[in-house]
């Protein structure tokens, strides 16, 4: 039970993963720490290197927003291939913290990290693939991107 099959899970789904970002500011884009995986808050970028822009109930739709979330998400996935080398490294997913850069009328700010978390639980399964969670709105995020996410994950 060393290995899942994250990988092979991944590639039925037929999803491209982005290039992994680049820290713009003074952080580490991930840390490992013994068997936990760190990764700060990724945004939605685009294979083209690009990020999706605009805010939830404003420029975007509900459902334009729950596929950012999910673009997120790929992007965190390209994050840890490049870095820690396959998914099938990371055992299970602890925890997610999903911001939502939305209209203050916005109250769905969980169905937008869905995108993210549907994702992460076809890629490592129900079991292991879905943590503890928190779905949050802001008034705005860096660049004007709709969701960043951070996450935590338990490593092999």
């Amino acid at each position: 039970m060393e290995h899942n099959q994250a990988e092979e899970r991944f590639a039925a789904l037929g999803l491209s993963l982005p290039p992994a970002p680049a820290p713009l500011g003074v952080y580490k884009p991930y840390l490992v720490d013994g068997k936990y995986l760190y990764l700060s808050g990724h945004g939605p970028v685009q294979d083209d290197k690009s990020l999706i822009i605009g805010r939830i109930g404003a420029a975007l739709d509900m459902e334009q927003g729950k596929l950012a979330a999910r673009q997120v998400g790929l992007t965190m996935l390209s994050t840890i291939k490049t870095h820690i080398g396959s998914l099938n490294k990371v055992k299970r997913v602890i925890k997610v913290l999903g911001m939502v850069n939305c209209t203050p009328e916005f109250e769905r700010h969980p169905y937008i990290i869905n995108g993210c978390s549907e994702l992460f639980a076809a890629v490592w399964g129900e079991e292991n693939g879905i943590g503890v969670r928190s779905a949050v709105g802001f008034g705005s995020l860096p660049d004007n991107i709709p969701v960043e996410i951070e996450a935590l994950f338990e490593l092999y």
